[in-house]
């Protein structure tokens, strides 16, 4: 007979984790700086708080008329912050009528219509508006926009500091960011769902929007989301553009003053550090903080609600 051959097991290779000291030093340095980010929020929250803590502490400052009262004049001691609130919500809806649909409907052609060499072109192109410095947005709007409003609809009609100039010209600043987030999110959708509405004799327009639009919605809010946080926390357009008038108003050709363009206006005035006029930027900014802080909230809401998921 003959013997019996026993086949032992080969012992199976290892996969353990060889340290490697650089991926360690890397890993350290990404938590570090994920460590100082989250802990520079924090100071800047802190500050900002005890800051205006003390702002409404003062026997002069009422937190009620703060928060319900119109008139925000701080030389007299009338701090309602609804009239820049309402100034900066103006010139943001009028920055978001122009670079919502000039935004979505150029991301809609890079992404369904442009070729890859015009897309090369024309995205670059469009980003460069965004290297632009925004002080040169506002004499923009000064020198520029505002001549055009005043010869169309009159000078009675039209201030020079308005916010109908800084409103739109801030749209144009924003237009690239609203255009990038926008295409990046239409540029996702998966090939598939596009060639199979072809395959139904669907037109490309129909396929662009009742397929593709549709499919990149929770991008598309997100970024029209964060085009809004970009225009609230614009300071210099509306700081050259929009004028300093204190009156509440929802005229947008007549001046008013936004909450950035306030503390821009402060802070670089003679305006002592320990003056309750001083003391009150540090609540104007807590009350932008707060209300950026709720848009990116609601943005991760929509893209949280609207998100489609492909395999």
């Amino acid at each position: 007979m003959r013997p019996e051959t026993v086949n032992h097991p080969k012992p199976s290779p290892s996969f353990h984790h060889r340290p490697r000291p650089s991926e360690t030093i890397i890993q350290s340095l990404l938590f570090a700086c994920g460590i100082l980010s989250i802990f520079t929020t924090l100071g800047i929250v802190y500050v900002l708080a005890q800051e205006s803590f003390s702002f409404f502490t003062n026997p002069q400052v009422s937190l009620i008329n703060f928060l319900t009262t119109l008139e925000w004049q701080p030389e007299i001691d009338k701090f309602g912050i609804w009239s820049l609130v309402n100034a900066t919500l103006i010139t943001s809806a009028l920055a978001m009528i122009v670079a919502m649909p000039l935004g979505l409907g150029a991301a809609i052609y890079l992404s369904e219509y442009a070729s890859p060499r015009a897309r090369a072109i024309l995205k670059p192109t469009l980003e460069i508006l965004a290297g632009v410095p925004t002080v040169v947005y506002g004499y923009f709007a000064l020198t520029f926009v505002t001549p055009i409003l005043r010869n169309i609809l009159g000078n009675e009609t039209v201030e020079i500091y308005n916010m109908a100039s800084a409103g739109l010209v801030m749209g144009i600043m924003i237009l690239p960011l609203v255009c990038s987030m926008s295409e990046d999110a239409l540029h996702a959708v998966p090939r598939d769902l596009r060639e199979a509405a072809f395959a139904l004799s669907a037109t490309r327009l129909e396929v662009a929007t009742q397929i593709v639009v549709p499919a990149a919605l929770s991008g598309i809010a997100a970024a029209f989301i964060l085009g809004v946080s970009r225009a609230v926390g614009e300071t210099m357009i509306v700081a050259i553009a929009a004028g300093s008038g204190s009156s509440f108003t929802f005229n947008p050709f007549q001046a008013a003053e936004t909450m950035t363009g306030y503390i821009a206006r402060i802070t670089s005035g003679d305006v002592s550090y320990a003056s309750l006029q001083y003391q009150s930027i540090f609540a104007v900014g807590l009350m932008l903080f707060l209300i950026t802080f709720g848009l990116n909230i609601v943005s991760r809401i929509m893209v949280a609600r609207f998100r489609e998921v492909y395999e």
